[in-house]
């Protein structure tokens, strides 16, 4: 009976140490999806701020009528 527990514990500490990879695997999924969202809207609003500051050295440019 020794020698069939001593065969399962290697099979649980397997299943414990892929189960642990695949948490910390899907964790690094979600941080890297979360950073890419953040990206996503920081280009965003960068974008609008450049276009208003381009709307802005337009109208600035202008000839003033006289």
């Amino acid at each position: 009976m020794d020698a069939a527990s001593r065969k399962d514990k290697p099979k649980q500490k397997e299943t414990s140490i892929r189960g642990d990879r695949t948490k910390q695997k899907s964790a690094q999924q979600e941080l890297k999806q979360r950073q890419r969202a953040e990206i996503y809207a920081l280009n965003k609003v960068m974008t609008e701020m450049e276009q208003q500051q381009f709307e802005a050295f337009c109208k600035q440019m202008q000839p003033q009528p006289e």
